[in-house]
């Protein structure tokens, strides 16, 4: 087949490097013209192709409402063309110019892939009309004649390429084949089937499979382990444009065609494609609260408006956090067929070493020494799994695996992250890649607290087990409530198996730094705590820190709090606010923090770090302790008028009251919905304080059913403003 393609000779050639016969294949977009006519030798005076079988005519059905979209889940894509899932038969109809008769007509089809298409390669398939199909192998049969025409149902391979297949029916005559011309129409989007059991993606229960293929919207877990914060995101992986978008990042990740059936390799490429760190990939990050020339992170309410404008500009999209980058992967997994969900680890590592454990070096007076100490806890972290067998690990480690798109250390030379089976960093099999050693820190590591002594012997203080990784969630099936799924991460802390999970970690070369050139002696007989007291955006709130003598000793102590704003993904910034105190006797006491301290360094989170660390003098012995807390920030409202109808107009407005001391200057807001509304954005230049907002925005709902609306507000005195609504969208 290769040998009859015309290669346009007028292109400019890819440079042959090595051994290879072709040019890499690894655009699904690029094509070559395949003869309409391919003779066999010498073409006779009067030979006329009308004279033979000629098709007039293929019919897809490919309507959201016919068979083929609604028997493969795909009735929701908004799009004109028939897309498919692997591994399971659709239905075709060709029409020819007079009626089929099998003894002496003989005709073929052709599904070709990008632009060298080889059969070797999976990206030239021709199918021979047969009497079976045979289950996840490429086939087809007639099931109907009428007329002039034949019904085919088609089976496609289950492990075939994912991607935008082109249709040409061929017929043989004596002279040579005919073919069809080229027509888009006839074009057919292969993708991933979970519903197919051969499919290295399978997923065995309906409910999964309609929550994390099907379900276009999903929840944001935020806040941190004592104030956990939701809010929604709209994954739009049906809407119109993003299964091209989608299929242009395995482009962009140059991905050879061949790899594209394998969602190991996709989830490698794509996590590493999702950032833009050395790839000009889909999102560049941003941790410093300056985003003068894109979109606040905090500002997106779902993948869309991101995956649509990246396709058009090709150009990174500005500006991203985890939850950010999680989001758009989750978009690109499930659009592509493959099960796929958001997870939020609670106090989650950043372990630049990975050496499993998080240095927190304190000076002589018990203060963290923020130029030593270079690790990071994030108050929460974002990332994605993906459902996929692992053919390439022993058994029982396949199922959910970790993919990141936040770029945080390299992997094999890029900002990447993934797939590690989720089983496998339980049970501290670190050794199978991908980077499962680095996600195993981030759930597992040790927080340890030390310092330099006098004479230069390393004196840890305190180790703490159970502070990283505390909490790991994802949203419930088929609600917006959490579901916990820690122990799927990590057994029982302190349990005789967590502690063999370690152990089988550094077996496998995770470094576990050992303590043998260190001191280290507990404080036992003083317990300190502190507690933040809840408060709003704008207001004042205090910090109680509490001490429990365990002994009859007397004591005395010298506390020091620091406060921080987290800065995500980096090392403490300058506190806004330090305090030091002496404790006689070890009794509770109070540090208020006043609004005009936190209010114009305030940054994207709104969310605190503090540190509590107590000297006691009679001992010289240092006790710490760290904990997040995180504002409660006003939200939006949004109300609907009357009800809303599929295809009919209906108005709807957002409001939000500013509770902030300060009028809030250039304010964006932005509202969407997928099935009901594209987002829309509004400016306003000031909302006084205390003052209400009130926006009207009108639209027309395309999908009846339960759908969700979903608002942000955003300036640079106030982020991460949301609001949303479930709404029921009648038939017409």
């Amino acid at each position: 087949m290769s040998e009859t393609i015309n290669t346009n000779e007028g292109k400019k050639k890819t440079p042959l490097n090595g051994r290879r016969a072709l040019p890499p294949n690894n655009s699904n977009d690029e094509e070559n013209e395949v003869p309409e006519m391919e003779a066999f030798g010498l073409i006779p005076r009067g030979f006329n192709p009308k004279d033979y079988l000629h098709v007039v005519n293929v019919y897809m059905f490919k309507d959201p409402h016919e068979i083929n979209k609604q028997q493969h889940h795909t009735d929701k894509y908004d799009s004109p063309k028939l897309i498919v899932r692997r591994g399971q038969a659709f239905q075709i109809q060709i029409d020819f110019n007079r009626p089929y008769k099998p003894e002496t007509d003989q005709f073929w089809l052709e599904y070709l892939i990008g632009r060298y298409p080889q059969q070797n390669k999976g990206t030239y398939i021709p199918i021979l009309v047969g009497d079976v199909l045979k289950p996840g192998e490429w086939g087809a049969k007639i099931i109907h004649k009428e007329n002039n025409s034949v019904r085919l149902s088609i089976m496609s391979s289950a492990t075939c390429i994912i991607g935008k297949f082109r249709l040409y029916v061929a017929v043989w005559t004596p002279f040579g084949i005919l073919r069809t011309h080229r027509n888009s129409t006839t074009d057919t989007y292969i993708l991933f089937n979970p519903w197919c059991q051969q499919d290295a993606v399978y997923l065995d229960d309906e409910k999964e499979r309609e929550e994390y293929v099907l379900n276009d919207v999903g929840i944001v877990f935020h806040g941190n382990i004592n104030d956990i914060k939701l809010r929604s995101w709209s994954y739009g992986q049906f809407e119109e444009n993003i299964l091209d978008a989608c299929l242009f990042l395995m482009d962009k990740a140059q991905l050879e065609l061949s790899g594209r059936g394998n969602p190991i390799k996709i989830c490698r490429v794509a996590s590493a494609v999702i950032n833009s760190r050395d790839d000009d990939g889909v999102i560049a990050g941003s941790w410093d609260n300056t985003y003068t020339y894109g979109v606040a992170p905090a500002a997106w309410t779902g993948s869309v408006d991101i995956l649509l404008e990246y396709y058009s500009s090709k150009q990174p999209v500005r500006y991203g956090q985890c939850w950010v980058f999680a989001g758009v992967f989750n978009t690109f997994l499930r659009c592509l067929g493959i099960p796929a969900r958001l997870v939020t680890n609670y106090s989650s590592a950043h372990d630049n070493n990975a050496n499993l454990r998080l240095d927190f070096f304190l000076d002589d007076e018990g203060q963290v020494d923020t130029k030593l100490t270079k690790d990071s806890v994030w108050n929460y972290h974002c990332w994605n799994e993906a459902w996929m067998t692992r053919p390439d690990l022993p058994v029982g480690f396949g199922g959910w695996q970790v993919v990141d798109g936040t770029p945080q250390e390299t992997s094999d030379g890029m900002y990447r992250c993934g797939p590690a089976s989720v089983q496998a960093v339980k049970h501290g099999h670190v050794c199978f890649q991908f980077d499962a050693p680095f996600v195993y820190a981030e759930v597992n590591s040790d927080v340890v607290y030390s310092r330099r002594d006098k004479n230069g012997t390393q004196v840890i203080e305190k180790i703490d087990t159970t502070h990283i990784g505390q909490l790991i969630v994802t949203k419930e099936i088929g609600g917006d409530g959490m579901m916990e799924i820690t122990e799927e991460y990590k057994f029982q802390e302190g349990s005789e198996e967590e502690r063999l999970a370690l152990e089988t970690a550094v077996m496998y070369g995770v470094k576990k730094q050992t303590t043998q050139d260190s001191v280290y002696q507990p404080q036992t007989d003083v317990d300190m705590d502190f507690q933040v007291q809840k408060a709003v955006l704008g207001s004042d709130f205090k910090v109680t820190i509490t001490f429990r003598n365990k002994s009859h000793n007397y004591y005395t102590a010298t506390t020091y709090l620091s406060g921080n704003i987290i800065y995500f993904l980096s090392a403490m910034e300058a506190p806004f606010r330090k305090q030091s105190a002496s404790v006689e006797d070890l009794l509770s006491f109070d540090v208020a923090i006043k609004s005009s301290e936190y209010m114009s360094e305030l940054l994207d989170q709104a969310s605190f770090h503090f540190f509590v660390t107590a000297r006691i003098s009679e001992t010289g012995k240092i006790l710490a302790m760290q904990k997040a807390t995180v504002l409660e920030i006003p939200t939006l409202r949004i109300k609907t008028r009357g009800e809303m109808v599929a295809n009919k107009e209906t108005s709807l407005t957002v409001e939000f009251t500013n509770p902030l001391k300060q009028t809030l200057e250039n304010v964006m807001l932005r509202l969407e919905g997928p099935g009901v509304l594209t987002t829309m954005k509004k400016e306003f230049s000031q909302i006084p304080k205390n003052s209400t907002l009130t926006w009207e925005v009108k639209c027309i709902p395309k999908r009846p059913g339960l759908r969700k609306l979903i608002a942000s507000l955003n300036c640079d005195a106030l982020r991460h403003v949301y609001g949303e609504l479930n709404v029921q969208i009648q038939k017409p």
